[in-house]
């Protein structure tokens, strides 16, 4: 089984840009690349190359803390159902979260541009307050930079999270099996759409809000119903199709999805064919997807209905054995289509 993850690890893209673009900010085969060249290559260690949304370490007490970081660099600050503020807190607490630990403090760094407005920033670090008291957590320390006029695009806003690990819980795509369930615990692409469309350049109207939200809540009533939970990852930039694509390649196995099951609010479908956009590769900020055991699935989604995060909350796929390191869709005609990694940058600083 380790061989076969090991191979199949090796056929992640590879770098072969001489400069850096937008789509390796994506989240997708660019994004995959420039890791693995540049910043894997450099610092490589055990806990970096899990490449996951934590690191998750052992202390020498024996207890595990899970560690992540995130910039947030989104365009407009503000945007239907959030702000950048939400965003750096909701962010790193649910990187945390689908790690399998209980999120507890977190740092915040701020690049601010020169002439900004302090009443916008104010507004924004009061999002992020009432973010981090929702969440229950507690920012403990930080930094502020100034920069010259223009040069950060106003605000940029870095976080990074340190959580709890309860003993013996593991997530890994290691742990996931042929006949496993993928549940998802709501509809795809909300917040994509909603940033796209409250920068105001594409002519469309329609009522479509960030789900931004803190998941750490929902996790934890998952694993309590389904505690044989295989793996989890929230699907941000470069959506469902990319993280299912990296569990895909980590495990050596294929994941199979339907696309009838797949849950997608109308105004998002619609926003998403006028652009010509597929909604498996839109980011969401308050989902995640899940691997569970195939006897633990039917209880896990209906747990997660009982929550008003999970409401929407689904099986849309299983994991098989071939083709190996693939995901394919299955289409409403009763054929089937290759899901491959997010390709180029269609939805620029959505988070």
């Amino acid at each position: 089984m380790l061989e076969r993850i090991k191979a199949f690890r090796k056929r992640r893209p590879r770098l072969i840009d001489e400069v850096v673009t937008l789509s390796h900010g994506a989240g997708g085969k660019s994004s995959a690349a420039l890791v693995d060249a540049v910043f894997l290559e450099a610092f490589r260690n055990p806990a970096l190359e899990q490449l996951g949304d934590a690191a998750v370490v052992s202390l020498p007490s024996g207890e595990r803390l899970a560690f992540s970081t995130d910039s947030y660099v989104v365009s407009p600050l503000r945007f239907p159902g959030g702000s950048i503020g939400h965003l750096a807190v909701h962010g790193t607490v649910n990187d945390l979260a689908v790690s399998g630990a209980r999120p507890r403090w977190l740092s915040v760094a701020f690049v601010i541009a020169e002439g900004f407005e302090i009443a916008r920033l104010r507004e924004i670090v009061d999002d992020m307050a009432g973010a981090a008291r929702e969440a229950g957590v507690e920012l403990i320390t930080g930094d502020t930079k100034v920069v010259p006029k223009g040069s950060a695009d106003g605000l940029y806003i870095t976080t990074a999270g340190v959580g709890l690990v309860p003993a013996g819980r593991e997530l890994s795509a290691q742990r996931v099996r042929p006949g496993d369930r993928v549940v998802l615990s709501g509809s795809l692409g909300d917040h994509g759409m909603a940033v796209m469309l409250a920068r105001g350049d594409l002519a469309i109207e329609a009522d479509i809000r960030s789900d931004t939200a803190p998941l750490h809540d929902l996790v934890e009533v998952l694993l309590k119903a389904a505690p044989s939970t295989r793996w989890m990852r929230d699907p941000t930039r470069g959506g469902l199709g990319t993280v299912c694509n990296e569990l895909a390649q980590d495990s050596g196995l294929a994941v199979i999805l339907d696309e009838l099951l797949l849950p997608v609010a109308p105004m998002v479908r619609g926003a998403c064919d006028m652009l010509g956009i597929d909604p498996i590769y839109v980011a969401n900020e308050g989902k995640f997807a899940a691997v569970v055991a195939p006897d633990e699935a039917e209880a896990a989604v209906a747990a997660m209905r009982a929550h008003p995060l999970g409401q929407e909350a689904c099986v849309i796929g299983e994991i098989v054995e071939q083709p190996q390191g693939i995901v394919a869709l299955r289409t409403p005609f009763g054929g089937s289509r290759i899901v491959d990694m997010l390709v180029g940058d269609p939805l620029p600083r959505i988070c």
